[in-house]
């Protein structure tokens, strides 16, 4: 009788599972079986592990053969387990030492003829590896490279079967014949999955992308954007087709600052998993940007499909932007389904294969029109919409939703002046975003010491007590909240926007031309205050 078993990792959501893979030869009739709740494509890698066996040199057992995944509770799916499946026969039938690969987690898809092709999720399960005390990883050539962004593990990136033969062997390792150059790279097809992402893409560097100098005019919704880049708050662009609220929304990810280390790889192992990362990009380091169509399901949205969930536009677009064009366009389920991720950060998917917990901290920018056919707010443009039709689309955005965007700005037709430029171009991209950058290590060494980062992220509480404005800023929202103008979770948020105001001002604390700025920006009714990002009051 030969036993061996090694290790691999089972993925719930961006979450991996280490799971032992053990296989066990009997004397009796030729059979291969394999349990521990595999699905679909985990069972057919029974025919993938023999005939990459046979082609790759090794001689296939001729017992019965059990291969059992632990733990057995846990549901296993997709094909990366058939490199530590084959192992693990190697191992039972002598081939190769047991004990080399004991401690080993082995992760990747095996081809008819023993190449080993990449996978989604590399990232996530090598961290799950080295977080359950695992230093030695193997995984696909391809893979490589986003497997040692995991500090502390040895990585070994292997192109076929017979080389990691080899290699645990202790044979001389047999080099692999090159792909024909300008041959297309089936092998490729593992790290990217065609209608995987709802949207998505990664915001290209400030000096690649579209420039906030490109929009005309628009000084308020300029302010607003600012505002909402240092202080992480969501925002509504509302005003008729053409004002130019789509490009906004497309120079802010531009706006935000480059993700730390630590963000830079919760947003990979989401990718990853989605099956959106790009080839030889194994770091995500900008913000990503996320826009799905107004067509988009709420299992889109918020994560779904067969089986285990999947991540949605609202995972993807983690420590990101996503934007909703069009937003009274899409189901009232689908927008509803936001007020949770919007609160918490993450989202918990509960379907009959478990229960899923995907990160969703992202900065959400809706578009929408006043009406319809979009000029009812312009005078003399001929809108023909009923009033009740026009008050059945804009109540398409439920109050409570509305209640958690921090600022809602109305964006005004373009003047003739501003669009053929007499008034001299707006600012350049990398002006504001140098003024946000500041305003954001301002509000970090604020919170140095807590568990937030920035402005949008602070609980009114700590804002009304722990950080005081200055005496009487709050006169005016004060008495918008006695008045019914204001909810208590408004007035919490007319704060963390005065606050990132102030942090971009250079100020120590909101004065009472930020909060009343804050409060222009968030009920559209002018205070008084300058339209100016931290202006003096």
């Amino acid at each position: 009788m030969g036993f061996a078993r090694t290790c691999s990792v089972a993925l719930v959501g961006v979450e991996g599972v280490v799971v032992e893979v053990q296989a066990d030869l009997e004397p009796g009739v030729a059979a291969f079986t394999l349990v521990g709740l595999p699905d679909k494509s985990l069972s057919e890698s029974r025919d993938r592990v023999r005939a990459a066996m046979v082609n790759s040199g090794a001689e296939w057992p001729q017992k019965k053969l059990t291969v059992g995944l632990s733990p057995a509770s846990v549901p296993k799916s997709g094909s990366g387990f058939d490199l530590a499946v084959a192992c693990a026969v190697l191992g039972a039938a002598e081939r190769i030492d047991p004990r080399s690969i004991a401690d080993l987690v082995l992760i990747g898809e095996l081809g008819l003829d023993g190449r080993v092709r990449p996978v989604r999720g590399v990232l996530p399960a090598v961290l799950a590896a080295a977080e359950a005390g695992y230093q030695q990883v193997v995984v696909p050539e391809r893979s490589a490279a986003e497997a040692t962004l995991v500090p502390g593990v040895s990585v070994l990136g292997v192109r076929s079967l017979r080389q990691l033969i080899a290699v645990l062997a202790d044979e001389p390792v047999p080099d692999e014949e090159p792909d024909e150059e300008g041959r297309p790279d089936a092998m490729l097809a593992g790290l990217l999955v065609p209608g995987a992402g709802v949207g998505t893409g990664l915001a290209p560097d400030p000096g690649d992308g579209p420039d906030l100098a490109d929009v005309a005019g628009q000084r308020g919704a300029r302010v607003a954007l600012e505002a909402a880049a240092a202080g992480g708050h969501h925002l509504l662009l509302s005003g008729p087709p053409g004002a130019g609220k789509t490009m906004l929304a497309e120079r802010l990810p531009s706006v935000l600052p480059p993700l730390t280390r630590q963000q830079s790889l919760e947003v990979t192992a989401v990718h990853s998993v989605a099956g959106i990362l790009p080839p030889g990009e194994p770091l995500v380091r900008r913000p990503p940007y996320c826009a799905p169509h107004h067509s988009a399901t709420m299992q889109s949205l918020v994560g779904g499909g067969n089986g285990l969930p999947r991540p949605g536009a609202v995972s993807l677009a983690h420590r990101g932007v996503l934007f909703m064009d069009e937003a009274p366009e899409f189901s009232g389920k689908a927008l509803d389904a936001l007020r949770q991720p919007l609160e918490s950060g993450h989202v918990v998917v509960a379907r009959s294969a478990g229960v899923v917990r995907l990160p969703a901290r992202f900065l959400m920018v809706l578009a929408a029109n006043p009406c319809p056919c979009g000029r009812h707010t312009l005078h003399g443009a001929g809108c023909e919409c009923p009033p009740s039709v026009i008050r059945r689309y804009q109540s398409r955005l439920s109050g409570p939703l509305l209640d958690r965007v921090d600022l809602r700005v109305r964006v005004e037709p373009v003047s003739r002046a501003d669009l053929m430029g007499h008034g001299g171009r707006g600012e350049t991209t990398a002006a504001v975003t140098a003024r946000v950058l500041e305003a954001r290590d301002r509000a970090a060494a604020r919170l140095r010491g807590t568990p937030w980062t920035v402005n949008g992220e602070v609980p009114g509480h700590e804002l009304r007590t722990r950080w005081r404005v200055a005496p009487g800023a709050l006169d005016v929202a004060e008495r918008d909240v006695e008045r019914g103008l204001l909810t208590a979770r408004g007035l919490d948020r007319v704060l963390r926007v005065a606050w990132s105001l102030a942090d971009l001002a250079g100020r120590d604390r909101p004065h009472a031309g930020d909060v009343g700025l804050a409060l222009e920006l968030r009920t559209g009714i002018s205070r008084g205050a300058p339209v100016e990002a931290g202006a003096a009051p």
